[in-house]
């Protein structure tokens, strides 16, 4: 799939990944390195000034690029459900919590008592016991976790397959952001629906999903298996983004490794590989050509002309 803008120019390029039912896909990379673009992109959420340029979006045998708009808005929030970083701007401040749940039902053709039953029931599920108080609150009177729970419950009322959650645990404190993780991965558990975690923290994934997507400047340059990306990463990006996480054995916090420079403007791309600049074991071939992602073994892909241990040693 490729992404641009209204000019032509293409942010995202040749993202593919797939998730299978019970399945845990994470996509990881520094602010503007695509990861979001690429999920609103799936529901075509993207703003009027982009657009998806070519490729194919399946789902359960379906292109969504080439289904009609009435089967689109099936498909939204009723099969592929989305949960967002800001609860307070996914959420009308004018309406009661209740009655947003009970609408999101409406409009996927449930009537109105089993959608109030069902508002009840995701509320419970979420963990949020005082249904009734929850119902009739107003986004503001509710805390941040609380509202990233209220957020979950609208998602999963539909009963959808495929749950994209883009970095919904930002902007929480460590305590709250763990009860948010156990949730989801519970209810996901439970249901055996597919999840799509997006987030910039390795450390969140590690614990959360099955697979990891690495993204820089708008495409993916690693996909691996999660064990594999924490014991031998095979991009030299992966292992920068690894070596900036404090490590769990310190004794005492000491410096974090950077990553030196700054990621490159998608749009202003030179030839080679992108991280390049940034990269210190790059070669002569790094700026010439950029390379495709490379088979690693273990159903690990790297997009890197260097083999891992020529690097790592």
């Amino acid at each position: 799939m490729r992404g641009k803008r209204s000019d032509g120019r293409a942010i995202v390029r040749g993202v593919s990944f797939e998730v299978a039912p019970h399945a845990k896909l994470g996509i990881v990379g520094e602010s503007g390195s695509g990861k979001s673009l690429t999920t609103l992109s799936v529901l075509q959420l993207l703003p009027p000034q982009l657009a998806v340029l070519d490729g194919q979006i399946e789902y359960a045998g379906e292109d969504l690029m080439k289904v009609s708009s009435e089967r689109l808005r099936e498909v939204r929030g009723g099969e592929i459900a989305m949960v967002y970083q800001d609860p307070m701007r996914s959420l009308n401040p004018l309406l009661r919590i209740g009655y947003q749940i009970v609408e999101t039902l409406r409009a996927h053709g449930v009537e109105s008592e089993p959608a109030h039953k069902r508002t009840e029931q995701v509320l419970r599920q979420v963990g949020l016991t005082d249904t009734a108080r929850v119902s009739e609150a107003y986004p503001h009177q509710l805390s941040g976790g609380m509202l990233q729970r209220v957020m979950i419950a609208m998602a999963l009322a539909p009963s959808p397959k495929v749950l994209i959650a883009d970095e919904p645990t930002t902007a929480l404190d460590v305590t709250i952001q763990q009860q948010i993780l156990d949730l989801v991965a519970d209810i996901q558990a439970e249901t055996g629906m597919a999840v799509v975690w997006v987030t910039h923290d390795l450390g969140v994934v590690a614990q959360l999903v099955d697979s990891v997507a690495v993204m820089y400047a708008g495409r993916i340059v690693e996909l691996a298996p999660t064990r594999s990306i924490f014991t031998h990463p095979s991009h030299p990006y992966t292992a920068a983004l690894l070596g900036s996480l404090p490590h769990p054995d310190a004794e005492h916090r000491g410096h974090l490794q950077q990553i030196g420079g700054s990621p490159p403007d998608p749009l202003q791309l030179e030839a080679g590989c992108p991280f390049r600049a940034r990269c210190p074991y790059a070669i002569d071939r790094c700026a010439e050509e950029e390379p495709g992602l490379q088979p690693r073994g273990e159903g690990q892909v790297a997009a890197c002309w260097r083999e891992p241990e020529l690097w790592q040693s």
